[in-house]
């Protein structure tokens, strides 16, 4: 409905105060890009639904650019899961084009068996197709009521800290990441479909956010209307909840930085790591999970690992799965390393420079004196890539006599779950080279002889 603005004196203050209100949620966009240090030639892109709240970002985002002088464009995620997603696509890119703000549509396929359900499989396709986007920050319109629902959905499913911290205005990218702004996480939802009607905006609705068999929509008509019944200032005391929880996991992630550095580095001593408080332990290793962008295991598996860890003698080798990466143990070193990917049958090797290998790769590079003798490869019938062989011996250096694998891999401290990952060279059915062992004297090259030098990292991308 329009606003009158010929009106009497009460009508023009009321006017005026309603318009300074809507105008805060500017200055408040602005806020949140300004602690960023949003500037000139900042990139930033606006994740766009279509609905009401990305709509009044992409709009608010567009008023603040000429003051900010940061770059706009706008991503659109085409999940397919409605009938409307092709007309909410158009949509928005309407919007766009008459903005002259670039759109980038990403169509995704979402898993419709996800063990967590279609709700968080949609959420997880659109993060990962929004994390291709090249940009220095992505925007999104998650708004107070947001973060009250999901600190509730958190704590309902059992979080720890971290969880409950919910969703932050600036989280920082990183390893070719772009960051993530919510600049509305302070703002309500009727203040920003407010703002939305005032400035005479149109919008699509998602049909789903009334199907009360999701999760967050159960908690959205449901539960949180009956606590802001009883508490009517539910939804801003729980997003301060939130903050609460984020000051205390910033202050546990100091705790466990510090006790990283107790330890030795990222390749802990792990006498050290015994010796802290079991809630330290635990701690440290999901901030170090979280560092490699890993998600906390469940408290069952964590406790498990730390049960071992602190059961087995330091002589005993450990390989504990916490999800995606494993806690390794050996000796007194502790760290984590990708589980293990499976190993190829074994492979013919024709000379190319690189062959991969589970987690790893082996890479073949041209020397002088060093390595393999060139030569004596060229002679060979067949070579080619595998794994050991039971009774395995290697002749490490020349007038020393042939060991037996296993004695070189304690020496080498290379732990039993890593042995049978070790490539081998075979050269017409001889081990010629071991990775993390060495050549064989019979096949080194001779000084100032052409040779041929095999390097493998174990847990490094080919």
């Amino acid at each position: 409905m329009p606003v009158r603005v010929a009106q009497g004196g009460a009508d023009r203050r009321a006017l005026c105060v309603r318009t300074m209100a809507l105008d805060e949620l500017v200055a408040a966009i602005a806020g949140v890009l300004r602690d960023a240090g949003v500037g000139a030639e900042t990139r930033l892109c606006c994740a766009l639904s279509g609905g009401v709240d990305s709509v009044v970002l992409f709009e608010a985002l567009r008023r603040l650019q000429p003051a900010l002088g940061f770059a706009l464009s706008a991503a659109h995620v085409h999940h397919g899961l409605s009938p409307h997603a092709d007309a909410w696509a158009q949509a928005c890119a309407r919007r766009c084009a008459e903005a002259g703000v670039v759109l980038t549509r990403l169509d995704v396929a979402v898993e419709r068996n996800h063990p967590q359900g279609l709700e968080a499989a949609a959420r997880a396709a659109r993060h990962r197709a929004l994390e291709t986007v090249d940009c220095d920050w992505l925007v999104f319109a998650h708004h107070q009521d947001d973060q009250a629902e999901t600190l509730l959905f958190r704590l309902l499913r059992g979080s720890g800290v971290r969880g409950a911290a919910a969703m932050r205005a600036v989280v920082a990218g990183g390893d070719g990441r772009p960051g993530r702004l919510r600049p509305l996480l302070g703002v309500r939802r009727a203040r920003i479909e407010a703002w939305a009607r005032h400035r005479g905006l149109d919008w699509v609705e998602d049909e789903s956010n009334a199907e009360l068999h999701f999760a967050r929509n159960a908690i959205r008509h449901r539960l949180l209307p009956v606590a802001s019944e009883l508490f009517p200032g539910a939804v801003p005391a729980l997003a301060r909840a939130a903050a609460h929880f984020a000051e205390a996991e910033d202050l546990l992630g100091e705790l466990a930085a510090i006790d990283v550095a107790v330890c030795g580095g990222p390749m802990l001593d792990r006498r050290s790591f015994l010796a802290l408080a079991p809630a330290r332990q635990a701690n440290l290793l999901r901030w170090l999970l979280q560092r490699r962008g890993q998600p906390a295991p469940a408290q069952a598996v964590l406790d498990e690992a730390l049960r071992q860890l602190r059961a087995c003698a330091l002589e005993h080798a450990l390989q504990l799965p916490l999800g995606a990466l494993a806690c390794c143990a050996y000796r007194n070193a502790m760290w984590l390393e990708p589980q293990a990917a499976p190993l190829p049958a074994r492979q013919r090797w024709q000379g190319e420079p690189l062959i991969v290998w589970g987690n790893a790769a082996v890479r073949f590079e041209a020397a002088v004196g060093q390595g393999l003798d060139r030569a004596r490869l060229e002679r060979a019938a067949e070579l080619w890539l595998g794994a050991r062989k039971d009774g395995m011996r290697l002749q490490v250096a020349p007038g020393r006599p042939r060991r037996p694998l296993r004695k070189l891999c304690q020496e080498a401290a290379i732990p039993e779950w890593l042995r049978d990952r070790l490539p081998v060279l075979w050269v017409d059915d001889e081990p010629a080279w071991v990775g993390g062992i060495g050549i064989d004297a019979a096949f080194a090259c001779p000084a100032g002889e052409a040779g041929i030098l095999p390097r493998w990292q174990p847990g490094s991308a080919a």
